[in-house]
């Protein structure tokens, strides 16, 4: 499980945190995996691409974790 910090942000769009973190090659491939139903945010499959993520979420994708703080 790692952490991602939104550094003074409100939020992330799912797409962009699985890019930037490496998860996914490109905004594309991410956007591609949502739309599959591969990703889930605190538990829950999430088919929304731009899906604002806030610091205390946890998303899972590929046996990853990554819990979003501020």
């Amino acid at each position: 499980m790692s952490e991602f910090s939104l550094k003074g942000h409100d939020t992330i769009a799912l797409n962009d945190l699985l890019k930037i973190t490496g998860l996914c090659g490109s905004g594309g491939a991410a956007k591609a995996v949502i739309a599959e139903g591969k990703v889930k945010v605190d538990g829950q499959i999430e088919l929304r691409k731009t899906c604002k993520i806030r610091s205390g979420q946890m998303v899972e994708f590929a046996r990853e974790r990554i819990t979003v703080t501020l």
